[in-house]
């Protein structure tokens, strides 16, 4: 029999994104997160909509989506708590947060420059995105004491890197995911990757299938330095 219950999260397990953004002053802010999915070359983020890091996306509209490896779990833990927004808002600070003006130090990761967009990538993770915001969607907009607390950005990605060691051998553009071991958030605490459990049929299908004219957009974007 199944128990009916009314849990305070229903966070079954996502793979965490450090989103990477820049700040009025030309600094970067680095912050954690794992409410994400993917949908071809776009991504959802849920996030609150008071923080620094959806503040600097709906400003500059871009940001790097950077998935740390499960080896990086220290590095992204010393993230947690921490907000590049001066003062501290007021939930956040009922939260235990406190404000942290370089994050990058703060985790001991680098910032690399990336190709299209200002804000910079993470050189130690293993995955980075460089995405524009083409979205803004309110969540629970329909509930007065929710309205405008939460929002989700539908952001495209228009340049992936990846570290060599997670591509299928014998190809130049498919992960391949018995290598790749991504870092996984279940219900606030830290999670990776088992062995595969069963072949899937939808493996059978050509990635190529899935292509989207988003590919071929974002190889029409013009260097950031250009």
């Amino acid at each position: 029999m199944h128990a009916t219950i009314e849990p305070g999260i229903l966070y079954f397990g996502t793979p965490v994104v450090l989103i990477s953004t820049v700040n009025e002053d030309g600094s970067f802010n680095l912050a954690p997160m794992s409410s994400a999915f993917w949908l071809g070359w776009r991504c959802m983020l849920g996030l609150a909509a008071g923080s620094k890091t959806p503040q600097n996306m709906r400003r500059t509209g871009e940001c790097v989506l950077n998935l740390p490896s499960v080896d990086l779990v220290a590095a992204v833990d010393r993230l947690a708590l921490t907000t590049g927004s001066d003062p501290v808002p007021a939930m956040k600070r009922h939260k235990g947060y406190r404000h942290e003006a370089d994050k990058f130090v703060a985790a001991g990761l680098t910032a690399c420059a990336s190709g299209t967009v200002a804000a910079p990538r993470v050189a130690e993770c293993p995955v980075q995105l460089e995405a524009r915001v083409e979205a803004v969607h309110g969540i629970a907009d329909d509930d007065a004491v929710l309205k405008g607390h939460i929002q989700c950005f539908e952001v495209r990605v228009q340049r992936v890197h990846v570290a060599p060691t997670i591509l299928m051998e014998g190809t130049r553009d498919r992960i391949d995911p018995d290598k790749w071991r991504p870092l996984i958030m279940s219900f606030q605490q830290f999670y990776g990757l088992g062995p595969r459990v069963h072949d899937s049929r939808l493996g059978t299908i050509p990635e190529a299938a899935y292509r989207t004219p988003d590919v071929e957009r974002a190889r029409k974007v013009a260097a950031v330095d250009a």
